[in-house]
């Protein structure tokens, strides 16, 4: 009878080509990535899923605070009045609000609502910390939790609850906080890009795309394996639309009292669904090194007897890799060396390097890369060199492989059944639109497709709307999303 530890490391993943869906959680359930809690739609983010969280915020908060930004903390709880000031960003939220009635045995005097953003609790506190220009800018994150009731859960991409981080700036000027907006979006790309090797297409969501309340909404967008995007993260120009209703307001160098210009930017728990369809293959969870809290796992392999000398020898490795900052783990359990060997695949390590009788003997140690399955020789004195080149061509490879997919999936259509082609293939399309909100609703109808955005590279151009064939200045990109 198989052991619970053999039980787990033999769990079935459905090929992507199967069932996509039932992959991504059979990877997310194989690599111990997360799981549902006893809420519906509540989600436990399992100690591996964590450590991935734990990077991407360490990563990202580094890159914050270089730009000036600071942590603070506000409350989950939100007066429901507050929620109400704004108009706009009600209207947009009120779907997904969880609100607390009773607390305490009784009846609140005012409901509740459990955060879904923080704009208007902190809009709030903001009005009372800014005065004069001399406060300003105004640079504040937090990393907390937040909750929207999803009505169609699905593991980190949409679950009640999520972990994220949400920045809210206050400037003096339209100007700086536009480039702050711009700035932070920017940020968020290259991370995307550079630590977690997913080629993004950066724009401006349309009117009816942009964030609640916003003036501009910025995004950045990743296709996924199967052709559907994922909003990785988003940065807001709000304009003075909060601070208007928040009161908060500064005295300049020409004393006079002038609105706020705001923004607000941020990325959650969803960017791990990201990575999970942008590298996963069908034997489990690829990770790009930057973003893998494990880069390197040496596994020991014992045919008979327990050896000691190979975990000294693999422990000695693991510490020459430490001088090199790049992080490993050793794994000499009591486990056949193939079942360790598939666990650590499941989990996507980048670089496995196998350490038995005859390579401590012969000095000569075999390592196996995640992405292509290619296995190399190297001798102990090249070790930890070849390792850091080949952790980086790792890393190029992934996001190579990820852009070329995009790049191939990518269709410039100016006819509607073309369109809807495209679409139904599962692919990015680039077609004109005149801006009509009626007609892209129309075209959601029908194709499911939406508005992505307009890309920030997109050039004038005449042309006619691929629906409604009316007069077109601009190609916007249309695709089916998460």
């Amino acid at each position: 009878m198989a052991t619970k530890e053999e039980k787990i490391i033999h769990k079935k993943i459905t090929k992507r080509s199967e069932d996509y869906s039932q992959w991504y959680l059979d990877v997310i359930d194989a690599a111990e990535l997360a799981e549902y809690g006893p809420v519906k739609g509540c989600m436990v983010i399992r100690p591996y899923g964590y450590a991935i969280w734990e990077r991407i915020q360490n990563i990202l908060d580094q890159r914050f605070k270089e730009t000036g930004v600071q942590n603070a903390y506000f409350p989950l709880f939100i007066p429901e009045r507050f929620l109400e000031r704004e108009k706009d960003h009600v209207q947009g939220f009120a779907p997904e609000v969880a609100v607390v009635t009773h607390a305490g045995g009784k009846k609140l005097a005012e409901p509740l609502v459990i955060r879904p953003t923080s704009e208007t609790v902190m809009y709030e506190v903001f009005a009372r910390w800014i005065h004069s220009y001399r406060d300003l800018p105004l640079l504040i994150n937090q990393w907390v939790n937040v909750v929207r009731w999803e009505m169609r859960p699905r593991l980190f991409l949409r679950t009640i609850e999520f972990l994220w981080q949400e920045g809210h700036t206050v400037h003096a000027t339209e100007k700086e906080a536009d480039e702050r907006a711009r700035l932070m979006l920017k940020i968020y790309k290259d991370f995307a890009e550079n630590i977690m090797a997913i080629p993004v297409i950066d724009g401006i969501k349309p009117e009816l795309e942009k964030f609640a309340g916003a003036q501009h909404t910025y995004t950045i967008e990743a296709m996924m394996q199967d052709g559907k995007s994922l909003q990785f993260a988003t940065s807001h120009n709000l304009g003075q639309n909060f601070s208007k209703v928040f009161n908060i307001k500064f005295f300049d160098k020409d004393s006079k009292e002038h609105y706020g210009w705001q923004t607000s930017w941020g990325l959650s728990t969803r960017t791990i669904g990201g990575l999970i369809m942008t590298h996963g293959d069908d034997n489990g969870l690829v990770l790009p090194p930057k973003i893998a809290p494990i880069e390197v796992i040496l596994t020991t392999i014992e045919t008979g007897q327990r050896d000691a000398s190979l975990k000294q020898k693999a422990e000695e490795i693991s510490n020459i890799l430490t001088t090199k900052n790049i992080r490993s783990q050793v794994d000499s359990r009591d486990l056949r060396p193939g079942e360790k060997f598939y666990e650590w695949e499941k989990k996507g390590i980048p670089i496995r390097i196998e350490v038995g009788a005859k390579e401590v003997k012969e000095e000569v140690f075999t390592i196996a890369r995640r992405d292509s399955g290619e296995k190399i020789k190297i001798p102990f004195d090249q070790l930890a060199n070849e390792i850091e080149k080949t952790l980086e061509s790792i890393q190029n490879n992934l996001f190579q492989k990820a852009l070329a997919m995009r790049q191939s999936r990518t269709k410039i259509v100016d006819q509607w059944d073309d369109f809807v082609k495209a679409i139904d293939e599962g692919n990015f399309v680039l077609a004109h639109w005149c801006e009509d909100e009626k007609v892209a609703e129309e075209i959601k109808a029908e194709t499911g497709a939406t508005i992505r955005c307009l890309p920030f590279e997109s050039v004038e151009e005449r042309g006619r709307c691929i629906k409604s064939n009316k007069p077109s200045q601009r190609r916007y990109l249309f695709a089916r999303a998460y």
